[in-house]
C-alpha cells in the first residue's frame, strides 16, 4: 500500500488549521486569564486584609497579602494547567476518562500511605488561616530560629542568621514562637559593678533611651523609649538592671546593638564599671 503524502499532509494541515488552533488559543487564553486572576486576586486579598489589619501599618499588610496571594495562586495555577492539560489531550482524541479513574485510584492508594503530607497540609491550611506568621517574620518553629523566606501548604522555609536555608514541614510545627508580629521587643539586663551608683547608672540608662527614641535617625524605629524596669537580679559580680523598650517589627537587634554602644560610652564617661567575673581569694594565716 503505498504511501499517500499528499494526503496525509492535508490531514496534518486540517487539524492545524482546527484542533491545533484551538490548542494555540486555549494555551493563550488560560495564560492570559492567570495574569488576570492574579491581579483580581491580589487586589481582592489586599482590600480584604486591609480591612482586618487596618491597625497594624503597612509593612504587616504586605506580608499578609503576600503569603495568602502565593498560596492561593500556586493552587490556582496547578488547576488552571491540569485542566488545559486534560483539555488539550482530549483534541488528540484521547479519551480522558481513564486517565481520570487512574488519577482517582492512585490519589486513594497514595492517600493511604501519605498521612504525613495530608497532615502537613493541613496544618499549613491552619497556619495562613490563624496568621500564625507570614513571609518575611522572624521566627522559631520546630526548634529552628530564622527569616520566613516562603510558606507553602506543606512546607515552611527559613534562612538562619547563618544563611543556611531551612524547610520544615508544617505538621511538624507544633510551637510556633513569633518574633515580630504586631511589635517587637528590646529586651536587656545591664550589669553594673556593685561599689557603683546604682540611681546614677538608672538614670543614665534611662537619659540613653530616652535620647536614643528621639534621634532622627532612630525614632521611627520605636513605639516605646528603652526604660529601666529596676533591679533584675544580684549577680555574682554585678548587680542586674533589667531595660525594656518596643520597637517597630524587625527593629530590636538594631536597636538593641546601638543601645549597647551608647551605654558603654556613657558609662565610661561616667565612671560606671560594667564588670566582668572574678573571684576574690582570702588566704588564711
Amino acid at each position: 500500500m503505498d504511501f499517500d503524502f499528499s494526503t496525509y499532509w492535508s490531514n496534518i494541515v486540517g487539524w492545524l488549521s482546527t484542533s491545533g488552533i484551538k490548542i494555540v488559543a486555549i494555551i493563550i487564553i488560560s495564560w492570559i486569564g492567570l495574569r488576570i486572576l492574579h491581579a483580581i486576586i491580589h487586589r481582592g486579598i489586599k482590600k480584604a486584609v486591609e480591612h482586618t489589619y487596618h491597625i497594624r501599618g503597612e509593612d504587616a499588610i504586605d506580608k499578609r497579602v503576600n503569603t495568602i496571594h502565593k498560596v492561593m495562586y500556586s493552587l490556582l495555577h496547578v488547576v488552571v494547567w491540569l485542566v488545559v492539560a486534560l483539555i488539550i489531550l482530549s483534541e488528540f482524541n484521547i479519551n480522558i476518562g481513564p486517565f481520570l479513574a487512574a488519577a482517582g485510584v492512585a490519589g486513594l492508594a497514595i492517600g493511604f500511605g501519605a498521612q504525613y503530607l495530608i497532615r502537613d497540609l493541613i496544618a499549613g491550611i491552619f497556619i495562613i488561616m490563624e496568621d500564625q506568621y507570614r513571609q518575611g517574620d522572624v521566627v522559631k518553629v520546630a526548634g529552628v530560629s530564622g527569616l520566613v523566606e516562603q510558606i507553602t501548604l506543606r512546607t515552611t522555609t527559613l534562612r538562619d542568621l547563618d544563611g543556611i536555608e531551612h524547610h520544615v514541614p508544617n505538621g511538624e510545627i507544633t510551637t510556633t514562637s513569633n518574633f515580630t508580629k504586631l511589635y517587637s521587643r528590646a529586651h536587656l539586663n545591664i550589669g553594673i559593678a556593685y561599689d557603683s551608683d546604682l540611681e546614677k547608672a538608672m538614670e543614665v540608662l534611662n537619659r540613653i533611651g530616652r535620647e536614643l527614641a528621639e534621634d532622627k535617625d532612630w525614632r521611627d524605629q520605636f513605639i516605646h523609649p528603652i526604660l529601666v524596669k529596676g533591679v533584675d537580679d544580684f549577680a555574682d559580680s554585678a548587680v542586674i538592671i533589667k531595660v525594656l523598650g518596643d520597637t517597630k517589627p524587625l527593629k530590636q537587634w538594631d536597636i538593641m546593638r546601638e543601645y549597647r554602644k551608647r551605654v558603654k560610652l556613657a558609662f565610661d564617661k561616667e565612671g560606671i564599671e560594667i564588670p566582668y567575673p572574678h573571684r576574690t581569694i582570702v588566704q588564711k594565716k
